[in-house]
């Protein structure tokens, strides 16, 4: 499919090179000033592409979003890609995600080195880093079920996902657990998925190329674990293909992504659970997606090539699959049967939270009472004082170091 005239010849009179350099400009300043997650970052973007830039209408912006809520991986990184491409092809798309990324990236892999050179053991205020991520992923948890789960059915789909993932740690039950619950969804809620028929998007991506995307993200998933073994670059591919899984396999984007990394990247001793939880933390401080996070284990794990090898791996399947999925979206946005799995799977995506809630956040985080009870703070500040993440951050910190000074 190809852009509107209107739409192209904008584009054309500012130039390729032109229409490029302000895609990465506009996406930049919305890098350096996005806090808030990945909801907040959709109010971000219809506020400067659709209200004030006018690069896409209300309805396509809708369909995109839609799209890119169906699809595994980062959703507000999805959203800006698609609107880069939209706007500039597949460079623009590239250029999109730059902007929006590197501030983000740049300031955790600056933490990671701080971190590196720290005795973290007995720092007060990482650990109030810790507590934060335990009163952050509470605050997603009670909102996304009342959006993904406000009905007995999901909330059900939303528990055994949870203790699904719980009672079996492998790095393929998340997977499994959405495949299932896509399936209820699709059994039980496929007569709720129906929607009016509304313009189709408008995407200059050829379904040829969206097949070969498409093509290569599969490669990719499947043939990685296959090459693990091979050659002295062993470990820079077990770690291209632990965080190529992360985002390949994801849904709901944000802290959802929390289990997988942590079972990627602990477990094989790169980044010790302390360190996780406190980057994590340490994440929600700095604007743009929270995906970034894997720029601070890839710089844990291995420096700056480490952090060049997460932040491609983790991002990568997000932006196959927008530019293939793009081409396609629209024979399928208003099939009942999509919109009910996507129901279980949204679902299934609350449990799978609220697993990782417990485990790892919870057990490595809250030891005492004390430990409990500034937790419980940090999510009054988030939840009901609707302090800004890094407001809380810097208050979670502060907490940490008081603990500090309590006796044991």
């Amino acid at each position: 499919m190809i852009p509107n005239r209107q739409e192209d010849s904008r584009t054309h009179g500012k130039g390729r090179l032109g229409a490029l350099l302000e895609v990465l400009a506009v996406s930049t300043k919305l890098g350096l000033t996005s806090f808030g997650g990945p909801i907040a970052h959709l109010g971000y973007f219809h506020d400067e592409y659709v209200r004030r830039r006018k690069w896409m209408d209300e309805r396509s912006y809708a369909d995109l979003v839609a799209l890119c809520q169906l699809l595994p991986g980062p959703a507000s990184s999805q959203v800006g890609i698609g609107i880069g491409v939209s706007r500039a092809g597949l460079l623009g798309g590239l250029a999109a995600w730059l902007g929006f990324t590197l501030p983000s990236v740049v300031a955790l892999v600056l933490f990671a080195y701080f971190v590196r050179g720290y005795d973290i053991g007995s720092a007060g205020w990482i650990h109030g880093l810790q507590l934060v991520a335990v009163a952050i992923v509470a605050q997603a948890v009670t909102g996304m079920k009342r959006q993904l789960a406000p009905d007995r059915g999901r909330a059900t789909v939303a528990v055994l996902a949870a203790a699904g993932v719980l009672l079996w740690q492998s790095v393929y039950t998340q997977a499994l657990v959405i495949v299932a619950a896509g399936l209820v969804g699709w059994r039980i809620y496929r007569q709720e998925g129906a929607r009016e028929e509304a313009p189709g998007l408008r995407v200059p991506v050829g379904r040829i190329g969206a097949v070969v995307c498409l093509a290569l993200f599969a490669i990719l998933l499947a043939g990685l674990p296959l090459l693990r073994s091979f050659g002295d670059a062993a470990r820079w591919l077990a770690m291209f293909d632990g965080f190529y899984r992360s985002g390949a396999l994801v849904f709901g984007g944000g802290h959802v992504v929390l289990p997988l990394l942590e079972r990627v990247v602990v477990p094989a001793g790169w980044v010790s659970l302390a360190d996780f939880s406190a980057g994590y933390g340490a994440a929600q401080a700095v604007p743009g997606p929270l995906f970034t996070f894997a720029a601070y284990l890839g710089t844990m794990a291995g420096g700056i090539a480490g952090a060049a090898i997460a932040i491609v791996g983790i991002f990568l399947p997000a932006f196959l699959l927008v530019v293939g999925a793009l081409p396609f979206w629209n024979a399928l946005r208003g099939s009942p049967s999509i919109r009910g799995a996507l129901a279980g799977i949204n679902a299934a995506v609350v449990g799978i939270l609220l697993a990782a809630l417990y485990d790892p956040l919870w057990t490595t985080a809250v030891a005492r009472p004390a430990d409990a009870a500034l937790a419980l703070l940090l999510f009054l500040l988030l939840a009901y004082w609707k302090l800004p993440p890094w407001a809380v951050v810097l208050a979670g910190a502060a907490g940490g170091m008081l603990l500090g000074l309590l006796p044991v």
